[in-house]
């Protein structure tokens, strides 16, 4: 789990996920400055490591955190 978070796009990811709730990829790539491809490999590890979870609305996918062990390390890191 510790090294799923430890790249600084993923943790970064992780962190705006637990601030505003949940978000798309073009919201995150938008915000990141990523290529979209980039932020998609990113999120597919995140949930290999049941750490997010996609929720799918129409055409979109809007991806939130889902373990709370990953809440709590973030909020203790930041």
């Amino acid at each position: 789990m510790l090294k799923a978070i430890s790249h600084p796009i993923r943790l970064c990811i992780v962190k705006r996920l637990i601030e505003e709730g949940e978000a798309n990829v073009t919201r995150m790539q938008n915000c990141l400055g990523a290529p979209q491809s980039t932020v998609s490999q990113h999120l597919a590890k995140l949930k290999a490591a049941s750490i997010i979870e996609g929720i799918r609305s129409g055409t979109e996918i809007n991806y939130r955190v889902v373990s709370e062990d990953v809440k709590k390390i973030i909020e203790n890191i930041f």
